[in-house]
C-alpha cells in the first residue's frame, strides 16, 4: 500500500479527498445516484420507478444544496482528482425516538458502482462522522436494508452496531413494495 500523497504519484492514494458538496456538484451527484440506485434497489423496486433523468435529479440536488431545510443537512462528496465518485448525507435524526439535538443521521452513503473497493466509502464514512461531530451530535444512526449484507458488514467493521430498531419502508407509497430495514448506531467522540 503506497502512502504517497504527491500530486504526481499515480497510485490509488493520489488525489483522493472528501469535501462538502457545492451547488455545482449537483449534476455529478445525480449521475452517481442514477448509476448506483439500480444496483442498490435491485430486486426491491421495479426499474421503471428508478430515476433515469440526470437533469431532473440534478435540479432536486441543486435545490437541496442551495436551500437546505436545516443548516445541519450536509452533503459530502468523495472525489478522485476532481471527479465525484460518491456522496454521503448527514442531518439531524428524524426518528421519533431520537433526539434531533444529540442524534445525527447518516441518511445515505452512495458510491458509483465502478468506484467500489478503492477506499472512497471509508473516507466518506469518516468524513460524515467528523461532520456530525462538528455539528455537535453525540450519536449517529443510519438505516440499512436488512438484505444489504455488504453495507451492514462495512458499517459494523467501522464500529457501528444494531440498536434493535427496525422498520418496514413503503417504497412506492402503495404498500405493494416494502423493504425491511434495521437501524445501526455509533457513539461520536
Amino acid at each position: 500500500m503506497s502512502h504517497s500523497h504527491s500530486p504526481s504519484g499515480g497510485g490509488p492514494s493520489a488525489d483522493v479527498s472528501v469535501r462538502v458538496a457545492w451547488a455545482d456538484d449537483a449534476s455529478a451527484i445525480a449521475a452517481v445516484q442514477v448509476r448506483a440506485w439500480p444496483e442498490l434497489y435491485a430486486g426491491l423496486l421495479p426499474a421503471e420507478v428508478l430515476p433515469t433523468d440526470v437533469d431532473a435529479v440534478a435540479d432536486q440536488w441543486r435545490q437541496a444544496l442551495t436551500r437546505p431545510a436545516d443548516a445541519r443537512n450536509r452533503v459530502l462528496v468523495a472525489l478522485e482528482r476532481n471527479r465525484v465518485v460518491g456522496f454521503a448525507l448527514t442531518s439531524p435524526a428524524a426518528d421519533p425516538d431520537c433526539d434531533p439535538v444529540s442524534d445525527g443521521e447518516l441518511a445515505e452513503v452512495t458510491l458509483d458502482p465502478k468506484e467500489r473497493a478503492k477506499g472512497h466509502g471509508s473516507r466518506l464514512l469518516q468524513a460524515a462522522v467528523d461532520t456530525l461531530a462538528a455539528d455537535r451530535f453525540t450519536r449517529a444512526v443510519t438505516w440499512v436494508n436488512a438484505g444489504d449484507d455488504a453495507l451492514r458488514t462495512f458499517l459494523t467493521e467501522a464500529g457501528w452496531a444494531p440498536d434493535t430498531a427496525h422498520r418496514e419502508l413503503d417504497l412506492d407509497g402503495t404498500g405493494a413494495t416494502t423493504v425491511k430495514q434495521v437501524r445501526l448506531h455509533t457513539a461520536i467522540a
